[in-house]
């Protein structure tokens, strides 16, 4: 079945759930796992009510991603431990999540893509779209959606 989950993570309640989901399911098929932290790529200016908004410096942006990186996929980290399943994790930088994603699975050659679903429904999940439902449409790689 399968052999290597990738697990997308944002730090957020519902990806943990889906990434303790995952684990659990990585254990039951003797899987090994990948957590994965798509840091948003700061390296634009942005422009809004009268003001402009540089973008950090190159060196503070890779520090503040290795930290949220860290912080997110320390919690994957831990519930592999606990359930004893192999686990490696990365994170990159990217300002279109969805496709780092799809990335990430193929270079790691994971045959699951398990990640989770906010739930946005009616206009607001028209306008401001889902990373997963972005994920479901481009990805050849099969994906488990957790709520």
């Amino acid at each position: 079945m399968f052999k290597h989950i990738l697990i997308p993570t944002d730090g957020s309640k519902l990806s943990l759930k889906a990434a303790k989901q995952a684990v659990k399911l990585a254990k039951a098929l003797g899987a090994k796992i990948t957590g994965y932290y798509a840091a948003p790529d700061l390296g634009s200016t942005y422009y809004g009510d009268g003001y402009i908004l540089r973008a950090p410096s190159a060196k503070a942006q890779a520090e503040f991603a290795q930290k949220q990186a860290r912080k997110f996929l320390s919690a994957i980290e831990v519930e592999a431990e606990v359930e004893k399943v192999p686990c490696e994790v990365f994170h990159t930088l990217s300002d279109s999540p969805y496709e780092a994603i799809i990335d990430a699975a193929k270079k790691k050659k994971c045959d699951l893509i398990v990640m989770a679903s906010h739930g946005r429904r009616g206009l607001s999940g028209l306008v401001l779209g889902s990373e997963t439902q972005k994920v479901l449409v481009h990805s050849k790689v099969p994906v488990l959606v957790c709520r």
